[in-house]
């Protein structure tokens, strides 16, 4: 089972970007996808996940970032509006079984992390 992130980058802030996560080895249609961003020194941290129940997100991100999911590609995306240097970070994609958790015990499979820099 394998979890890999892309879509990372440099970007203005402001500036969009659209991260996806592409799920294989087994179907995740049941899983909660849920993305978490990590910076040096930091915890991970909950960013924005969606399960059958729909999505749900961090009140940093709330009105600027969208999460979605097409279970015919087992892929999840996170589109990232408005992006604010505080923005920077690796964003993880993680999947574990039933709903969203915003704590990372519970989740199964990890992504190996795409990096973010938004710049000022």
């Amino acid at each position: 089972v394998q979890l890999v992130e892309s879509g990372g980058g440099v970007v203005q802030a402001g500036g969009s970007l659209r991260l996806s996560c592409a799920a294989s080895g087994r179907t995740f249609s049941n899983y909660a996808m849920t993305w978490f961003r990590q910076t040096p020194g930091k915890e991970r941290e909950f960013v924005a996940g969606i399960s059958w129940g729909g999505g749900s997100y961090a009140d940093s991100v709330k009105a600027r970032f969208s999460v979605s999911r097409d279970n015919t590609k087992n892929t999840v995306y996170l589109q990232m509006n408005s992006l604010k240097p505080e923005d920077t970070a690796v964003y993880y994609c993680a999947a574990r079984p039933g709903m969203v958790a915003r704590e990372r015990i519970g989740y199964t499979y990890w992504g190996q992390g795409t990096q973010v820099t938004v710049s000022s």
